[in-house]
């Protein structure tokens, strides 16, 4: 059982094998599929390394609030990627550490929106224009 959107109403126990290969939020995803009954449930995640970084993210993982507060906390021990290439995660690149700042992020949408509204077309955007006639990777960030 490892698909967003699965739901077993009886399900009151998931044991995570090899916990240190998930993304925080997807351990978190994983733990969600048993808590949604009235019954007492657990949730396992069973690391096959022990190293410092395993640990530290398993006691996020423990106490952690949110899914919110463990993306951050992924997003600050893992880095961020690429925002259009293959690497996933790793040392960040400049596009990927400004959107760690959340008012940049909404003032660059709002920005978008404006454009795209006034422009649809791009044609008084002719380099953007150029480059998404040449993007190979689709983009959705929400």
């Amino acid at each position: 059982m490892v698909e967003v959107g699965v739901n077993v109403p009886n399900a009151t126990v998931i044991l995570i094998e090899g916990a240190e290969r998930f993304g925080l939020a997807q351990l978190h995803q994983l733990r969600g599929r048993v808590i949604r009954s009235t019954h007492q449930s657990y949730c396992f995640a069973l690391p096959e390394s022990f190293g410092e970084t395993t640990r530290e993210r398993m006691k996020a993982f423990v106490n952690a609030k949110n899914g919110f507060e463990l993306a951050e906390y992924d997003l600050a021990l893992r880095g961020a990627g690429e925002l259009a290439g293959g690497r996933q995660w790793g040392v960040s690149d400049i596009a990927m550490e400004a959107l760690k700042n959340i008012k940049l992020v909404e003032a660059a949408r709002t920005e978008a929106a404006n454009l795209v509204a006034a422009d649809p077309d791009l044609h008084r955007h002719p380099a953007l224009l150029r480059r998404a006639r040449t993007a190979d990777t689709e983009m959705h960030l929400e």
